[in-house]
């Protein structure tokens, strides 16, 4: 795995102005805790690490070594949070399955502003018994993945004995806990039998949801064939209402919005595009991209990234959190890392 690694001291004269930038445009900070997950979905892309159900099946093949703690952590968001980033999401893995969940999302109370965001990506098993001292957070948003409505479609896209159940029981835990709860769903054949019940499950319960068209990367290869097209779903809401927009500005996906009586559901759409920029111009996997460079993702090894697919892009934060001032080093290296890549210049 090759990282790409800078001097733990920074030149001053680096600006942060990229970093800035990518920020007001609403630019995310993904950070996964670690590969851990209590499932394992044909279809997952573990934020560029190997997934658990990859790890499961070739034992040869394992997620990189865990390299920071909860203070690294608190550390490195602080800092980026710091010159302006306001969308942090958490995720893995299965993010409550990780050790560090607690102290992480507990250390995050000193960076609270009515301005910054923070999001728990999450399968939604552990939340019945997670919800109390996710309550005394500072999150804003509980987001559950709920790809399947059955426990026949449960254990075939996520390999678990576990019911169905479970998950719609963390989804009501977490409603009564929080304000803001929203599902995602990935269009697949295994649950495009179930696409519309979930729909109706999610307006009944007043859940804004997500639908989602297949991120193609190397760990689901075998099982691309088994990717939906949004169509027929949009084709669907169409028929629900004529409220519909299109969002493809700032960074992120580009996403279809319908209102049904009142409630927002996306739908990731391909033909809508992505946030291509500087280096994504030259890149060789640019024509199985669906993505784009939207978020900023750090993983639990120390690494951050600005795309998904290129794991040689990756920046080594660890040798900066020795310095005599963490904060500023990180900042000062991420800026220039976000700079090299909107310029197309690593």
């Amino acid at each position: 795995m090759t990282l790409i690694t800078l001097s733990p001291c920074p030149s001053p004269a680096v600006s942060l102005t990229a970093l800035r930038n990518f920020a007001a445009l609403r630019g995310q900070l993904r950070v996964s805790l670690g590969p851990e997950c209590n499932v394992a979905c044909w279809f997952c892309h573990n934020e560029g690490d190997v997934p658990p159900g990859a790890a499961r099946e070739d034992r040869t093949r394992q997620p990189r070594q865990r390299a920071l703690c909860a203070e690294h952590y608190v550390t490195i968001i602080g800092a980026l949070i710091a010159q302006g980033l306001t969308r942090v999401y958490f995720t893995g893995g299965e993010t409550l399955a990780s050790k560090l969940a607690r102290p992480v999302l507990e250390g995050m109370r000193q960076f609270a502003a009515p301005d910054v965001s923070f999001s728990l990506i999450t399968n939604g098993i552990l939340l019945s018994r997670s919800t109390q001292w996710l309550r005394d957070t500072v999150l804003n948003k509980i987001k559950v993945s709920l790809h399947y409505f059955s426990d026949e479609s449960f254990r075939e896209i996520a390999k678990t004995r576990l019911p169905v159940s479970t998950v719609l029981g963390g989804i009501d835990a977490a409603r009564e806990a929080f304000e803001r709860v929203e599902l995602n769903t990935l269009l697949q054949k295994q649950n495009e039998h179930e696409i519309h019940t979930i729909l109706e499950y999610a307006l009944e319960r007043r859940l804004p949801i997500q639908f989602i068209e297949l991120v193609d990367t190397d760990f689901n290869a075998s099982g691309q064939s088994a990717a939906v097209s949004a169509d027929g779903l949009v084709a669907h809401l169409r028929t629900l209402t004529r409220e519909e927009r299109v969002e493809i500005a700032g960074v992120g996906q580009g996403r279809r919005v319908f209102t049904v009586d009142g409630l927002e559901v996306e739908v990731i759409h391909r033909e809508l595009g992505r946030h291509h920029v500087g280096q994504c111009g030259s890149c060789p996997l640019r024509p199985q991209c669906v993505e784009g460079f939207w978020a900023l993702r750090l993983d639990h090894a120390g690494g951050l990234q600005p795309c998904l697919l290129r794991d040689n892009l990756r920046l080594d934060l660890t040798t900066m959190l020795a310095a005599a001032d963490a904060p500023v080093a990180i900042a000062t290296a991420v800026a220039g890392h976000v700079a090299s890549f909107t310029e197309g210049t690593l």
